[in-house]
């Protein structure tokens, strides 16, 4: 992991960035695409079925595969909530598990009356998967409530996991302004207090994508109100790669 970065450095420009190896690169731009961690539950054999079964994000793509079926969604916050309701117009049941007894503490209200009203989402509080089952694609799901110790198994073939994921931007060492998550802050999404805390210097505001440090972009997983997809974040990174290229002739 040579080419792993460890630190960035910010306290003059052109940056510094120190390598794993002990070397460091100097820069006068910088393109953050450092990804993201997503939280995995202990199931054993979980990895097995990323992508033919498990899911980290609910798309129309994912909708379009689990139509008229039945389906899972791990979490309690807002992205579970928000991607179960989307689900739900396109599924015929949505298995909502959550670890908790219910949703008030990490849910917004809006989402959590949508939830109630639907009648195509089952929330099952106090519940967690126990076992994942088959070959080539995934098959059956084995859940278990907490409380009564009850398990059952299903015939069900999409599980998405939506239960966060931890940024990896404790390398950036406070340079630029993160989200209550540690997600990178970009754009118009820098508040003045933002950019007043971080001393912006420049007449002009952040360009898209360009983060509390002029000069230092950050796209895909890691910023702040990405999509968290492959494709957007390559087109994040061809925007991105633009405005470097603009920055440098300033």
């Amino acid at each position: 992991m040579a080419w792993q970065a460890v630190r960035l450095r910010c306290e003059g420009w052109p940056y510094s960035v120190d390598m794993a190896d002990g070397k460091s690169m100097r820069s006068r731009a910088i393109l953050i695409a450092s990804g993201a961690q997503y939280r995995m539950p202990d199931i054993a054999n979980l990895s097995r079925f990323l992508g033919r079964g498990i899911y980290y994000a609910a798309t129309h793509l994912e909708a379009k595969l689990c139509a008229d079926e039945d389906i899972v969604v791990v979490g309690g916050g807002n992205s579970a909530g928000q991607a179960a309701v989307f689900l739900a117009g396109s599924c015929r049941h949505v298995h909502m598990l959550v670890r908790s007894d219910g949703l008030a503490e990490s849910m917004s209200q809006y989402l959590i009356r949508r939830i109630e009203e639907s009648p195509s989402i089952v929330l099952r509080p106090c519940t967690e998967i126990e076992s994942l089952a088959g070959d080539n694609h995934l098959e059956s799901v084995r859940w278990r409530n907490n409380n009564t110790g009850q398990t059952e198994e299903h015939n069900i073939r999409h599980v998405f996991v939506m239960i966060g994921a931890a940024p990896n931007t404790r390398w950036l060492d406070g340079c630029v302004a993160l989200d209550a998550e540690g997600f990178i802050k970009t754009g118009a999404d820098l508040t003045p207090e933002d950019l007043s805390a971080a001393r912006w210097p420049l007449a002009r505001p952040p360009y898209l994508l360009e983060t509390s440090l002029p000069r230092v972009f950050a796209v895909g997983d890691v910023r702040s109100g990405s999509i968290k997809r492959v494709a957007s974040a390559v087109g994040e990174g061809s925007i991105a790669m633009s405005f470097v290229y603009h920055v440098l002739q300033e």
